[in-house]
């Protein structure tokens, strides 16, 4: 296996990508799962804009409930993601293939900041008429069809895929980090939707579409910026030099 040296939250480590894997903390990894967390949440896509109408037609626990069920989704296919990455984790971790899997996957984080910054929730219409149990106004129910609205979309596997080649999220034998950095990654989907209910029940009485025009456009120029400049980070050598 080629040596590497790599730094990573300021710290080096010089040895094989696997070694390294081995060697990665708990905050570190916690670090990663709950920025990606957030990255996964935060556009506004058709639960998005479920979970801002119910918090403003039925309340801020009813929004909340919507997003936490898209958050167990979201839960679900990073774990699918994270076990299917494993299956070639040994091809992933040679050195120049690592190189090439953060600039892929920071040119497909671009892409989707552009097709963030680009989209109108305004023209989104969602249909709130999802079955659901029994008693349609338990927190339960919003919760379970927040969970179906995400669930029905499996190309949020590819934002999972970019994101953790991006960030090296996938580890091997190094369980305790791992695991952490799953549960962190459902951290970061809730502080987004706690942050956004919040906020949303705060300014209902001048709430507006184009609140959700700029919500839109701040995550996707903020996605944009950040992938770019991972790109240069990676590229230039920072991120993971590495003698082949």
């Amino acid at each position: 296996m080629d040596l590497l040296s790599i730094e990573f939250f300021g710290l080096d480590f010089a040895g094989t990508f696997q070694e390294w894997m081995r060697q990665v903390g708990v905050f570190d990894e916690v670090l990663k799962g709950f920025i990606i967390g957030i990255i996964v949440s935060a556009p506004m896509g058709p639960v998005g804009i479920l979970t801002v109408q119910r918090t403003l037609n039925k309340g801020r626990m009813e929004g909340l409930a919507t997003g936490i069920g898209a958050t167990a989704s979201d839960f679900l296919y990073a774990i699918v993601t994270g076990y299917g990455m494993s299956f070639v984790i040994d091809i992933i971790e040679n050195p120049a293939i690592a190189l090439i899997i953060k600039i892929v996957g920071s040119i497909l984080l671009f892409a989707f900041g552009v097709y963030t910054f680009r989209s109108a929730p305004k023209q989104t219409k969602i249909n709130d008429d999802i079955p659901t149990p029994a008693e349609s106004n338990s927190l339960y129910s919003f919760a379970m069809s927040g969970f179906a609205v995400t669930v029905s979309n499996p190309l949020i596997i590819f934002m999972f895929v970019a994101l953790f080649g991006q960030f090296t999220f996938i580890l091997v034998d190094n369980l305790v980090p791992q695991i952490m950095g799953y549960l962190a990654i459902i951290a970061g989907a809730f502080f987004w939707w706690f942050s956004l209910t919040w906020l949303i029940d705060k300014v209902r009485t001048k709430f507006n579409q184009r609140i959700l025009w700029w919500i839109n456009r701040i995550i996707g120029i903020i996605v944009m910026v950040v992938s770019g400049l991972m790109i240069i980070y990676t590229v230039t050598g920072h991120a993971i030099p590495f003698k082949l």
